[in-house]
């Protein structure tokens, strides 16, 4: 497997800080996140590899193991065993052969490496560890916006996850040892679950913040007055002032998307004002404009 370098990846060396690490993530999350390049594969295979490299490089004991054993951080601990292994059953062959070491040292060296070995008399059976499985979800963003239970079938298999309230399109997450079943006893693989969030159709996510569209006529811009407008938490009563301009912007605080895995913190709703023109006015109508413009 070729190496992947988490550090390239955030644009980082590894003396980087842990404020470092969470700036850099979200700089780059932002630039490819899949709202931003619809249809871009490239882009896609980026946001991942950039959730990828922060999953690793934020958490302290994971980062630890990948700075020495690189793509192989996850077998750390197998690897600090089969050293252990080894230093053991070198002193002890030293003992009985007087120094030299069998065939037998390396063979059991190498076992140890892919997860140990199981006796039966004086014959061994290797343990493998079973094969990642790799899946891909489908949300729309009203299910994204709340933590919900789904079931999905792997292999024939069903299995039941919770999923985050605030989850991002693009996002992976692992289900440790959901993956291929073990050989000769080793632990299984992990399961990696991809989210795919469908586009709302009126309205769009960017990271924590909400935008929509919503139209006003010409009447209630002018004069002022109340709208409800529809939001993935329910309906909302605004207050237009009077003079209200085409384009005009106003932020609902804590109307946003949720945060991921910080319950009860939300991003904001922009609500971007579309004045609409009356059309098939009646004579009587015309002649009140015609005056408005004259006055």
């Amino acid at each position: 497997m070729d190496y992947v370098d988490y550090y390239k990846i955030l644009g980082l060396d590894k003396t980087a800080t842990t404020k470092d690490i969470k700036n850099a993530y979200r700089k780059l999350a932002r630039k490819y996140h899949p709202d931003l390049n619809p249809n871009d594969k490239e882009a896609k295979k980026n946001f991942q590899q950039i959730n990828e490299a922060n999953e690793v490089l934020s958490d302290p004991e994971k980062r630890k193991k990948y700075d020495q054993y690189g793509n192989d951080w996850q077998h750390a601990d197998e690897f600090e065993k089969a050293k252990q292994y080894q230093g053991q059953s070198s002193y002890s062959h030293q003992q009985r052969h007087s120094g030299t070491q069998s065939e037998s040292d390396f063979s059991d060296f190498f076992e140890s490496m892919f997860g140990g070995a199981t006796s039966t008399g004086r014959s061994r059976q290797v343990r493998y560890r079973g094969e990642d499985y790799h899946a891909e979800l489908h949300l729309n963003l009203t299910d994204a916006y709340k933590t919900n239970k789904q079931t999905i079938t792997v292999n024939g298999k069903n299995i039941r996850i919770t999923i985050p309230a605030g989850i991002e399109n693009g996002q992976t997450l692992k289900i440790p040892e959901y993956g291929g079943q073990g050989i000769n006893g080793g632990p299984n693989g992990d399961l990696y679950i991809t989210f795919s969030i469908a586009n709302h159709p009126s309205i769009k996510r960017l990271g924590n913040n909400l935008f929509t569209t919503v139209d006003l006529d010409l009447y209630t811009a002018v004069l002022g007055g109340d709208i409800t407008i529809e939001t993935l938490s329910g309906k909302v009563k605004l207050k237009v002032k009077p003079e209200t301009q085409n384009g005009s912007k106003i932020k609902l605080k804590g109307k946003g998307f949720p945060v991921y895995k910080n319950e009860g913190q939300y991003g904001d709703l922009y609500v971007t004002y579309n004045i609409k023109i009356p059309t098939n006015l009646t004579e009587k109508q015309k002649v009140l404009f015609t005056e408005l413009s004259k006055s």
